[in-house]
């Protein structure tokens, strides 16, 4: 039996993943890329061979580490092959780093990426306020953080206005949701720190708390970050871009406020250290004032002082009187030129001609009521010549005006018209059309 290529490639490939489905293979990661289709592509090899391998965009997106070459991984999936090229590869359903867990990996590499970016380094890092006037609390509602954080709160500052965010702490997608509560809750007014805060747990169970989105929120958070997540042994990336790292929730909410009787003793003290400060102070300048009087310049001093206060009251009793009749005087021309100012009042001025109006506005209506009447008697007598020399008026006494029959010429004399020719007379009231049967000069 001849087989054709594409025939074989199908045999082989059927024997191979129906003998070879689930191996596991150790190797290290060479030419790794993700295509934009999402699928991951490299190449596993060790010291004398290598194979083809690719995990298709599903499997990658469950993947907690990145893939890079050199990474010495252990792979698990089926053998298939490609048939276009002849080529047989691993198909891979599952990847985790050799030695390492997949976890343990992708935190290290999380952490080496925003190390390199400077999210760690302490200069980067903000002082907390010494008396906060709302706090913020990111964490579960059903969690032991928040009865630790409440309780620890309610000891060491009673009256501490708590804002809480609930939030999942754990599960797929928590991180998002973690960082979304932050973002949240720094945009409350008055807010000025923020404690993210969980119990201990596995590496599975705070790897909410080592995912990139929530590193980043903490860092552009307006206000103070503190992370109280896990147990003292327990390291996130959280406790490593957060502006304060405490041990555990119940550490972060004694880190964030101070006892009350601690923050007023601390007060005492520094008033203390303020009275003792000033009590110096003026003890040196009573001993410093003792030796200047002492010196001979400054025999009679308290005298000659009396004396130039003497002379100070007296030249500010003067500086008085002068202003005094300053002002008097001031107050006396005011008046006059007030006085003088009213003559030329404009109000008066207004007065005047508002009557002059007044008075010539009679004399124009009288004068034109005198003309309309004028105006009237003349137009109604030319009215009546004119009607009387009107055509109507004279068609009003009973006589008629006779057009040809085109109406553009009136007939005057008879000798223009013969019989049958059409006319139209009009009248008074309306016109009518005739027809000539006996013309008579």
């Amino acid at each position: 039996m001849i087989l054709s290529v594409s025939e074989l490639n199908a045999t082989i490939r059927d024997l191979l993943e129906n003998q070879l489905q689930n191996v596991w293979v150790e190797g290290e990661i060479s030419n790794a890329r993700v295509w934009n289709t999402g699928h991951l592509y490299f190449t596993l090899k060790d010291g004398a061979s290598q194979i083809k391998a690719v995990m298709f965009r599903s499997a990658v997106r469950y993947l907690k580490f990145k893939p890079e070459d050199g990474l010495k991984v252990v792979a698990r999936g089926k053998i298939s092959v490609y048939d276009p090229k002849g080529e047989y590869q691993i198909l891979c359903e599952h990847l985790e780093p050799k030695g390492l867990g997949s976890l343990q990996q992708a935190f290290e590499q999380l952490k080496k990426k925003l190390a390199a970016e400077g999210l760690f380094d302490p200069a980067r890092k903000r002082p907390l306020p010494a008396l906060p006037r709302r706090i913020g609390l990111v964490t579960s509602i059903d969690g032991a953080a928040l009865r630790d954080v409440i309780r620890v709160l309610r000891r060491r500052y009673p009256n501490a206005h708590l804002v809480i965010s609930p939030t999942r702490v754990q599960g797929e997608g928590a991180g998002r949701e973690v960082a979304h509560a932050i973002r949240k809750v720094a945009r409350i007014e008055a807010v000025d720190v923020i404690i993210v805060a969980r119990g201990g747990g596995s590496l599975e169970d705070l790897w909410a708390f080592n995912e990139e989105v929530l590193a980043r929120a903490i860092v552009a958070s307006p206000v103070p970050v503190i992370s109280g997540v896990g147990h003292e042994t327990d390291f996130t990336i959280c406790d490593f871009v957060a502006d304060l790292r405490a041990p555990t929730p119940s550490a972060a909410a004694e880190l964030v406020v101070r006892r009350k009787d601690e923050f007023f003793s601390h007060i005492d003290r520094i008033s203390e250290r303020l009275d003792a400060a000033i009590h110096h102070r003026l003890r040196r300048m009573e001993t410093r004032l003792h030796v200047l009087e002492a010196r001979p310049g400054f025999a009679g001093f308290e005298g000659r002082l009396a004396v130039r206060g003497r002379h100070v009251s007296e030249l500010a009793s003067a500086l008085r009187q002068r202003l005094s009749q300053g002002a008097a005087r001031r107050a006396r021309r005011h008046e006059l030129l007030r006085r003088s100012l009213e003559q030329f009042d404009p109000r008066h001025r207004l007065a005047a001609i508002r009557t002059r109006l007044v008075s010539r506005d009679g004399q124009l209506s009288a004068a034109v009521r005198r003309r309309m009447n004028l105006s009237q008697n003349r137009f109604g007598g030319l009215a009546a010549r004119i009607e009387g020399l009107s055509p109507l008026a004279v068609l009003g006494r009973g006589y008629s005006v006779t057009w040809d029959a085109s109406r553009t010429r009136i007939i005057r004399d008879t000798s223009t018209l013969q019989a049958g020719d059409g006319v139209s007379v009009t009248l008074e009231r309306g016109r009518f059309d005739a027809t000539v049967t006996r013309a008579d000069s």
